[in-house]
């Protein structure tokens, strides 16, 4: 019996702890949580006294983040909250089995907190970290199950870290850095620009093995802000990597963002979310009246660096505004399309040799006949665009992604504007073109969906 008693004691506790409810605070709210990257802190080591500081330490990284580049810039694009989570003591533990000790000696202790989190994690000593990812979630599941990124605040003034699915950051020195930088690994794909160890260095946004200048995935920024192909290390391995900066916020702490990695996290912000925020017309509309008003609600960068394209039946109708009104004399009689396409002009961004691009468009469909207009239908698009490799010699592979849209109609162009190959690609696909055919040179490919131009790309032949 007591066994039995002893089981359900436990099942009884696992549910307590599952359906414990925590409060949760608005730091930052620009929007919707399903338009926007959603940044959630919780706090280890912070007990039921202590809250109102782990609200402020959360604060202070917030408002660090949002005053460096590009995230001051795309601030609009993020919510930020706090799930005040108590633990029973305070601070983290510190088992001292590190063996990579250079700080002073920290004592020796362990500490009761909710996440478990700790010092010293596979024998690195400032490898701040939990693998009590169960809990975590399911936090998250039950208070925002929205979430794009959870941050770990622990409370300890010991210098300590880790990104992963989740950040992970104390409050000690440069702890603001710590966040900004962890959430490089965990949330934009960024790998350290110091030698990581051979494990963990990989291709990557801010990481390769290419050697030739030509063909590196940063070849559009080499001459520029200092980007150019640095070693990690002078023999072994180390040598065989390259990083694009000296002095990267991914290699140094309190330095910038490198433009190699602010190009990185604006094109992940992009493939996260739609920079359209709404749109009116939304839905059916039946029997409208002239002038019909089109209008976009964009989440913009500050300043502004998205552009709009407007075309009604595929012909260009106006470009960089938010609104349009259609007349009767500009519709053709049958079905009429207005479509826009949202690009970011960002000078942060020179992505003409990176694999992937994102596209956005809004189109209605308007029903006219000599009685009037019917109706008017809309749907808006988001198309993730691949061309790889880049430069290539022989194959050039294509591929797009797209929630509705079922294929792209492509055109691979001259410099001269002549017309050298066409192809479909369905949604998707991945096709590869032979293009071995071709002269040595820059060619730029079209992609089109229902006959309007959304994008182009240049590629370079070998």
């Amino acid at each position: 019996m007591k066994s039995i008693f002893c089981f359900l004691i436990l099942i009884c506790n696992a549910l307590w702890v599952s359906a414990q409810e925590f409060d949760v605070e608005s730091i930052k709210v620009t929007g919707d949580n399903s338009k926007r990257i959603n940044l959630v802190f919780m706090g280890d080591g912070y007990t039921a006294s202590e809250l109102n500081t782990f609200i402020e330490n959360a604060t202070s990284f917030t408002n660090s983040m949002f005053s460096q580049s590009p995230f001051k810039e795309y601030a609009d694009y993020f919510n930020v909250y706090a799930i005040k989570v108590p633990s029973t003591e305070s601070g983290t533990d510190h088992p001292g089995t590190a063996t990579d000790v250079t700080e002073p000696v920290i004592d020796v202790v362990e500490v009761d907190t909710h996440f478990n989190t700790s010092f010293d994690t596979g024998g690195y000593h400032r490898l701040l970290y939990t693998y009590n990812s169960n809990t975590i979630y399911s936090i998250l599941a039950d208070h925002l199950p929205e979430y794009d990124q959870p941050i770990i605040i622990v409370n300890s003034p010991e210098y300590g870290g880790a990104g992963g699915a989740y950040a992970v950051s104390s409050t000690g020195t440069s702890a603001d850095e710590i966040v900004i930088h962890e959430l490089g690994h965990s949330l934009f794909d960024l790998k350290d620009e110091y030698y990581p160890g051979d494990s963990l260095a990989g291709e990557a946004i801010n990481m390769t093995q290419e050697t030739n200048a030509e063909a590196v995935k940063w070849k559009n920024w080499i001459g520029t802000n200092g980007v150019g192909q640095y070693a990690y290390g002078s023999s072994g391995s180390q040598a065989t990597w390259f990083r694009p900066h000296q002095y990267c916020k991914m290699r140094y702490l309190g330095y910038p963002f490198c433009s190699v990695c602010k190009e990185g996290i604006i094109e992940k912000i992009h493939s996260l979310i739609s920079p359209i925020d709404s749109y009116t017309p939304d839905n059916t509309v039946n029997n409208p009246t002239f002038p019909i008003d089109f209008e976009l609600h964009l989440i913009k960068p500050n300043p502004n660096t998205l552009e709009s394209e407007w075309t009604l039946n595929a012909e260009s109708f106006a470009s960089n505004v938010d609104d349009v009104a259609l007349l009767e004399s500009d519709l053709v009689e049958g079905v009429n399309t207005l479509t826009t396409i949202i690009h970011d002009n960002s000078s942060f961004l020179r992505v003409d040799n990176h694999e992937s691009f994102h596209v956005y468009t809004v189109t209605w469909t308007i029903n006219y006949s000599t009685l009037g207009v019917e109706d008017i239908e809309s749907v808006a698009n988001n198309y993730n665009i691949s061309l790889y490799p880049n430069p290539t010699t022989n194959i050039l592979n294509i591929e797009f992604e797209s929630p509705s849209i079922s294929d792209l109609k492509i055109e691979i162009m001259s410099m001269e504007g002549k017309k050298i190959k066409q192809t479909r690609l369905s949604n998707f696909e991945t096709k590869q073109l032979n293009i071995s055919d071709l002269s040595t040179g820059v060619y730029i490919t079209n992609f089109y969906s229902n006959n309007v131009l959304i994008a182009n790309k240049r590629f370079i032949k070998n």
